[in-house]
C-alpha cells in the first residue's frame, strides 16, 4: 500500500466535516477558487450583517452597537460567546467604552432572547448611525514591472458613528470602521477619532477590538500563558516590529487575556485565555488638540478553518496578496559593492545582458543617500539615467539604526536619562532633528536621483525615547507612536511613488515589499557545500507564512563575514556548479537573493550559466511565484524539496527536488495536488521531457519515481 500524504488527508478529513457543520457549505474551496465569495452588508430590522459566504459578523444597533454573532461559514465555528464593547478608549486617565452593552446573565454562551435585556453605561459612547461604502485602497499603489497580483483589494466597508455621552468629552466623535474583503475570510477594523470638544485631550490608549471568544481548551488548573489560545482567528495589525522576520513574533498588539466575568468557566482561577484585546503594548500616549484627528492601528482578522499548518499558511499568504498586493512584485536584482561609475555601468550592462532587472548599491559600496549635495545627486542621477536607458532599475542601501549620532539626537534611555538603551544599543531617535532631517534627505535623494529601489537597514524597531527636546515627539509617552508614524509614513510615501522597498522588519501593511527570508549572517562564512543545505532549510522554513516574493535570501559572490575562498564564489568561473545551484535553489523557490559582489559573471561561460538560469526563471516565473507546498525539509541525509502549486495557471505545479548526497538516488515522491484543483489525473514531465499521465489517489496525490543526480537537483512540471 502506498503511503498517503498527511497534509492532504487532513484536508480531506476537514472537508468531510464541513458539510455537516454549516447550513450552506461553500461550493468551492476558497483557496482553490474564491470567485463566488462576494462581500455584502445587509440591514435586517435591528441587525446589520456583514458576510462574504466565508464569514459573517452580525451587529444589533439597539440599545447600542452590539456584536452578537461572528461565524466561520466554512467550518461553522462560532467565535463569540459573550457581548463586549466594540472598542475602548483611555482619555485623560479614564476609560470609556465604545458601543457594547451590559447585563448578559451567562458568559459561556449568548442567547438571542437576552439581547432586549441589555443596557448601556452612562459614560459609554453611543451609536448615532452607520454608512456603507466600497473598500478604498489604503495606499495609492500602482504595480511597476512584473507583479503576480496587480489589483487592489475589493469588498465592502461598514462604518459605525458614535458620540460621547460623558460631559467632559462632549464633542468627541468616534467612527469604527469594518472592512470585509471579497474572496477571503478576512475582516479589517480600525478607529477614527475626531476631537471636536474644543479642548486638548490626552489620548492614553486605544483598544480597537475586544472579543469574548470560546475557549480553545478547558483545564481546572492552568494560566493564560500556558493554555492554548483559540485557533480559529488569526490577528495581524500594522503595528509589528522587532526584527524577528516573522509576523507573530513581531506583533505588538494581540493580547489574549483571562475574563473574570466568565464565572462558569472550568478554570478555578478564571485564567482561561478567552478574551482577545487589540492595542499597542506601549500605550499611544498622545495629546490631541481641538480639531485634530487620530487613526488607530489597522487590525486584520483572518478566520482559519482547521489545524493544518500548510492550509493555514496558505490562508495567511493569501491575506498578504489581498491587502498588500505590492508584496507580489518581485524584481530580479543583485547587490553591487561599488559606486565607481565605470563599475556601476559595467554591472548594469551585465544585468541587461543576462535578464537581471535591478541593481542595489550595497552596504560597503560607498553610497551615502544622506549626502544631498548637488555633486552627489548628479553622480547618481547620471547612473540611474544610464540604468533606465538599459531598462534596469537602480537603488541603494541606507543604514538607520545601530549607529550613534550625538547626545542630542540619539534615543534617550528613560532609566538613565542618557543616550542608549535602544534595541540596537545606540540608535538615533526618528523624532530628533537628525531623524526628521534623515527622512527628508532620503526622500529628496530618491526623488532627485531617480532611484527605483530603497533598502533600509535597521529600521526603527520600536524604541521609546525619554527626550523632551526632540521636535518629533513631546516626551516618553508618545515617543513610540510618533516615531512609528514617521517610519511608516516614509514607506507609504515611497510606495505610492513607485519605489520598491526592502526593509528587515514587518512593515508590509504600510508599503514595504520585501523582508529577509530569515538567516544567520555568519553562516555565509561557512563552506559552500554547507551553505547550499542551510539555504534550502531557510527557504523551507521561511515560506510557511510568507509568499516567495516577500523574502530575500543572500548569496555572497565575494567574501562576506569571513570564511575565505571556501565560502565565496569568486572567481565565479571556478565555482560554476555551486553558483548555478545557489541560483536554482532561490529562483526555483521564487525567492530573490542578494547576489552581493563586484559582478554577475567573469567569463563567457559564466555569463551563459547566468543567462540560462534567468531565462528558465522567466519562462516559469508565474508558477515559481505561487504558493509553496512543503514536501521535505533538507537534512543532508536524503532528498529534500518544495512544490509550487496553482489552480489558475496552465502549469499546475512546479516541483524542485535536491539530492545532498554524493550518489544518485531514485525515490518515489508523493506530490500533493489538491490545491492545484485537479481531481482525477495530472500530466507531469521532468524538466523539458515528455509528460506522463498520473492518476491521483483519494488524497489527491500523484506518485512520481524520479532520479536525482549526486549533489544535484532536478525539477518537474505538472500540467
Amino acid at each position: 500500500m502506498k503511503k498517503t500524504n498527511t497534509l492532504l488527508l487532513l484536508a480531506i478529513g476537514f472537508y468531510s466535516t464541513v458539510a455537516t457543520a454549516q447550513t450552506k457549505p461553500p461550493g468551492k474551496d476558497w483557496l482553490i477558487d474564491n470567485h463566488a465569495y462576494t462581500a455584502t452588508i445587509a440591514e435586517k430590522g435591528k441587525e446589520i450583517v456583514i458576510s462574504n459566504g466565508l464569514l459573517s459578523r452580525s451587529f444589533r444597533i439597539t440599545p447600542n452597537v452590539i456584536c452578537t454573532d461572528y461565524r466561520n461559514l466554512v467550518s461553522g465555528e462560532q467565535l463569540l460567546r459573550a457581548v463586549k464593547s466594540e472598542a475602548r478608549l483611555t482619555i485623560n486617565g479614564h476609560g470609556y467604552m465604545i458601543g457594547g452593552a451590559k447585563g448578559q446573565p451567562q458568559n459561556a454562551y449568548l442567547l438571542p432572547a437576552w439581547l432586549d435585556q441589555l443596557h448601556t453605561g452612562p459614560s459609554d459612547f453611543i451609536y448615532t448611525g452607520y454608512q456603507v461604502t466600497n473598500i478604498q485602497p489604503y495606499l495609492k499603489w500602482q504595480p511597476h514591472g512584473w507583479c503576480a497580483n496587480p489589483k487592489q483589494a475589493t469588498g465592502k466597508a461598514l462604518i459605525f458613528s458614535y458620540q460621547a455621552q460623558a460631559p467632559e468629552l462632549k464633542g468627541l466623535q468616534v467612527k469604527v470602521h469594518y472592512e470585509i474583503f471579497d474572496g477571503i475570510p478576512l475582516l479589517a477594523k480600525w478607529l477614527e477619532i475626531t476631537n471636536q470638544s474644543g479642548q486638548t485631550i490626552k489620548l492614553n490608549q486605544v483598544v480597537n477590538e475586544i472579543l469574548a471568544t470560546p475557549e480553545e481548551e478547558s483545564a481546572v488548573v492552568g494560566g493564560v500563558q500556558l493554555m492554548q489560545r483559540p485557533h480559529g482567528i488569526y490577528i495581524e495589525s500594522n503595528y509589528s516590529f522587532n526584527n524577528a522576520m516573522k509576523a507573530n513574533l513581531s506583533d505588538q498588539t494581540t493580547h489574549w487575556k483571562a475574563d473574570s466575568t466568565y464565572t462558569s468557566q472550568v478554570n478555578y482561577d478564571y485564567q482561561t485565555p478567552c478574551l482577545l484585546e487589540i492595542y499597542p503594548i506601549v500605550p499611544v500616549g498622545i495629546a490631541m488638540a481641538a480639531g485634530e484627528q487620530y487613526l488607530s492601528i489597522r487590525t486584520y482578522e483572518l478566520l482559519l478553518d482547521g489545524y493544518d499548518r500548510e492550509r493555514n499558511g496558505l490562508a495567511k499568504r493569501q491575506l498578504y496578496r489581498t491587502i498588500a498586493p505590492w508584496t507580489t512584485e518581485n524584481p530580479i536584482f543583485m547587490h553591487l559593492v561599488s559606486t565607481k561609475p565605470e563599475k556601476v555601468k559595467a554591472v548594469i550592462d551585465q544585468c541587461a545582458a543576462t535578464g537581471y532587472e535591478g541593481v542595489i548599491l550595497s552596504f560597503g559600496s560607498g553610497l551615502n543617500m544622506e549626502d544631498t549635495s548637488a555633486a552627489n545627486i548628479a553622480k547618481f542621477k547620471s547612473l540611474a539615467d544610464y540604468a533606465h536607458s538599459k531598462k534596469v532599475l537602480l537603488g541603494g542601501y541606507s543604514l538607520f539604526s545601530s549607529r550613534r549620532i550625538s547626545d542630542e539626537d540619539d534615543v534617550i534611555n528613560p532609566a538613565t536619562g542618557k543616550p542608549g538603551g535602544a534595541f540596537f544599543g545606540n540608535a538615533p531617535c526618528l523624532g530628533s532633528k537628525w531623524g526628521l532631517s534623515y527622512l527628508q534627505k532620503i526622500k529628496y535623494f530618491i526623488a532627485t536621483a531617480g532611484f527605483d529601489i530603497f533598502e533600509n537597514d535597521g529600521p526603527y524597531p520600536g524604541d521609546v525615547c525619554a527626550s523632551t527636546t526632540h521636535p518629533g515627539h513631546t516626551g516618553l509617552e508618545d515617543s513610540q507612536w510618533k516615531q512609528m508614524e514617521l517610519q511608516k509614513g516614509l514607506y507609504r510615501e515611497l510606495n505610492e511613488k513607485g519605489v520598491y522597498v526592502n526593509a528587515p522588519d514587518w512593515y508590509f501593511m504600510d508599503g514595504t515589499n520585501k523582508i529577509a527570508l530569515g538567516y544567520r549572517e555568519v553562516n555565509f562564512s561557512l563552506p559552500r557545500a554547507e551553505q547550499l543545505i542551510l539555504n534550502r532549510q531557510n527557504i523551507f522554513d521561511g515560506t510557511w507564512e510568507k509568499t516567495p516574493a516577500m523574502s530575500w535570501g543572500f548569496v555572497p559572490l565575494s567574501e562576506y563575514q569571513g570564511g575565505g575562498a571556501a565560502a565565496t564564489l569568486e572567481p565565479l568561473k571556478d565555482h560554476l556548479d555551486a553558483y548555478e545551484q545557489l541560483m536554482m535553489q532561490y529562483y526555483g523557490a521564487g525567492v530573490q537573493a542578494c547576489y552581493r559582489g563586484p559582478r554577475l559573471y567573469d567569463t563567457v561561460t559564466t555569463k551563459i550559466v547566468v543567462q540560462n538560469v534567468i531565462s528558465w526563471y522567466k519562462k516559469y516565473r508565474d508558477i515559481l511565484n505561487t504558493d509553496v507546498i512543503h514536501l521535505r525539509r533538507a537534512d543532508g541525509r536524503d532528498w529534500d524539496g518544495i512544490m509550487h502549486v496553482s489552480a489558475k495557471l496552465p502549469q499546475k505545479a512546479m516541483v524542485m527536488l535536491y539530492n545532498p548526497t554524493q550518489q544518485p538516488i531514485t525515490r518515489e515522491v508523493a506530490l500533493p495536488m489538491y490545491y492545484s484543483g485537479l481531481t482525477q489525473t495530472v500530466r507531469i514531465r521532468e524538466k523539458e521531457g515528455v509528460a506522463k499521465t498520473y492518476v491521483l489517489d483519494r488524497a489527491y496525490n500523484a506518485y512520481v519515481k524520479v532520479t536525482i543526480p549526486a549533489a544535484g537537483y532536478t525539477w518537474l512540471v505538472a500540467e
